[in-house]
């Protein structure tokens, strides 16, 4: 049954190209969400630019018919533009007037009245989701890029079997075909008693790893197996992008820190390294911090450069001589980045878990050659208000690079920055 969804202003800047993404349905933008969007498309940043890519889309589709009669869409269904100057039904005499979001769960009584057709609302606003339940009405969660989160994106497969385990220990390697289970490229596989194996890019063979407990990149050791399988990926040039979401005090951005330097100082393989993270304020945003553009982003790039001072302390440098030749290394925000090209980098995205799959498609396509890219961050610790575990550009880039032969995916559940770290982020 073709079904009236109604979008709300949120989910057109989260993601600008969700028309495409409901079938043969009808979309209906209410008046209240244009106003919405008409002020949001002076903010800087994705939302801002977001907000302008709806208004075009809009306007490029006025010359197939009137908005408000409804246009034909690519995927079969149509677009309208719901306009009432009067009103047959109303709103429960708690809620408050002139309230965009009430203006459109009005819109939304109205339209069940009018179209006869089962009417839902779309939106990523959880509070707006609660008050059109509270109010009799349905309310969905825009699901379009949102992933499960299952064993397979542990980057680790278990057979805990003695046969194989042996097999492999003789032949010094193993066909993907004699599991019982599938694997997919540059994943790892558990034999049992601490005896690992990677799946060759090919995704055919089952090999050890190069990287052991011993591996040392800038004074830094695996802790334990999952940052050592992280380290495999790191430092394997021939995967070009790594995903390596973890909990907090697993280690993620020192390793992908350590093994960048490595890269980039020791071995040459990369010009320079690129430390970049989103800016998601938790108060007031940069623009209000006094001081110089490095002055402002001081605060948010802290962790970064705790990091690499144990790292350059480890090989008796001077951090601060090294960051300011910027040859080699540069550390930045995000902001920054769109419409650069990124050639011969080892590039480092940290708190991804903040970027929406947008956002990381758009970082993730200026990748110029011979660069590498690695994502880390933490899906349960989220900043951005409309993302969840399930819908950041972390989980959903690696859900969807899974298998693929250029890309590699471990996440880290074993805290090692102190005992008591790991254990508020159990308890916590």
């Amino acid at each position: 049954m073709i079904k009236d969804f109604i979008l709300d202003t949120n989910v057109l800047v989260h993601d600008p190209y969700c028309f495409d993404n409901f079938e043969d349905n009808n979309l209906i933008i209410p008046f209240p969400v244009l106003e919405e969007i008409d002020k949001l498309k002076k903010n800087s940043g994705s939302v801002g630019q977001n907000a302008r890519k709806v208004n075009r889309f809009l306007d490029s589709l006025r010359s197939k018919g009137r908005l408000t009669e409804g246009v034909r869409l690519e995927s079969g269904g149509t677009l309208r533009i719901a306009v009432f100057n009067e009103f047959k039904s109303q709103l429960p005499p708690f809620a408050a007037s002139g309230y965009k979001d009430n203006a459109i769960l009005l819109y939304m009584k109205e339209l069940e009245l009018v179209d006869k057709l089962p009417v839902i609302l779309v939106s990523k606003d959880i509070n707006m989701r609660v008050k059109a339940d509270i109010m009799g009405m349905k309310a969905e969660d825009y699901l379009h890029d949102k992933v499960e989160i299952d064993d397979k994106l542990s980057g680790v497969n278990t057979f805990d079997d003695s046969a194989l385990r042996d097999k492999f220990i003789d032949r010094d390697e193993l066909s993907v075909d004699e599991l019982s289970d599938s694997v997919g490229a540059n994943e790892f596989v558990d034999f049992g008693k601490g005896i690992f194996g990677r799946v060759t890019p090919d995704g055919e063979m089952i090999v050890p790893l190069e990287v052991t407990m011993d591996t040392s990149n800038w004074g830094i050791k695996p802790r334990n197996y999952e940052q050592m399988m992280a380290m495999e990926l790191l430092l394997d040039d021939r995967v070009r992008v790594v995903f390596i979401p973890g909990i907090a005090g697993t280690g993620k951005t020192l390793i992908s820190l350590a093994c960048g330097l490595r890269k980039v100082v020791d071995e040459k393989k990369y010009e320079r390294l690129l430390v970049a993270r989103p800016i998601i304020p938790m108060g007031q945003d940069i623009g209000y911090l006094p001081g110089s553009m490095e002055e402002k982003i001081d605060p948010w790039m802290t962790p970064i450069y705790d990091n690499l001072y144990l790292l350059f302390s480890n090989r008796h440098m001077d951090m601060d001589s090294f960051l300011k030749k910027r040859e080699q290394l540069e550390v930045e925000v995000l902001s920054y980045i769109r419409g650069r090209s990124i050639p011969n980098q080892y590039f480092i995205i940290d708190e991804a878990q903040n970027l929406s799959p947008h956002e990381i498609k758009t970082i993730i396509t200026r990748v110029g050659e011979n660069t590498k890219i690695v994502v880390i961050g933490d899906p349960y610790q989220i900043d951005n208000s409309y993302l969840d575990a399930y819908s950041n550009g972390l989980t959903y880039a690696a859900s969807r690079f899974r298998d693929k032969e250029l890309a590699g995916h471990i996440t880290l559940m074993k805290g090692e920055r102190s005992e008591l770290a790991s254990l508020a982020a159990d308890l916590l």
